[in-house]
């Protein structure tokens, strides 16, 4: 990919309390995002929501179970215009099977500006793989072409 200004990175991360890994500054997917970001010049848009600040990890969880089951759509600050990119990467952690719900959030505002353009989904992980957000992401975004996207697996061994 061409660092043209085409591509941009488009994440939520969790900092603090993480599984596996311990208390982190930044967050995991952060971490993978920078990385992607180096590789490819692409620009960030980081998904932000203080509804999770400070909550150590079993309540996180436990929350991002409830929001999954009551289908809820925590509020983001800020937000981009998507036009002027190509490609497009989302990333975050699997929570329950998926991302966490403040990125349907994000998926639901922009679901009509990824028409034609390439997204490919990413995540950070405890073990699940892309568990089924590029199904999610397919699904939130029809007209885009989606790739099989990449997974970060959180060993416990650092990056």
């Amino acid at each position: 990919m061409a660092k043209d200004g085409k591509a941009i990175v488009v994440f939520f991360s969790h900092a603090g309390d993480n599984y596996a890994v311990g208390n982190i500054e930044v967050g995991n997917t952060k971490i993978v995002a920078d990385y992607i970001t180096e590789l490819t010049g692409a620009e960030q848009f980081e998904i932000v929501t203080h509804k999770y600040d400070g909550m150590a990890y079993t309540p996180l969880i436990n929350l991002a179970k409830e929001e999954a089951r009551n289908g809820e759509l925590p509020e983001y600050e800020g937000d981009i215009d998507l036009n002027k990119y190509d490609t497009v990467f989302i990333g975050g952690p699997v929570w329950w099977g998926t991302y966490p719900q403040v990125m349907f959030t994000f998926f639901k505002k922009h679901a009509n500006d990824l028409k034609g353009k390439t997204i490919i989904p990413f995540t950070t992980h405890e073990g699940s793989g892309l568990a089924n957000c590029v199904e999610d992401v397919k699904d939130a975004f029809p007209g885009a072409n989606v790739t099989k996207g990449f997974s970060r697996w959180l060993n416990g061994l650092g990056y």
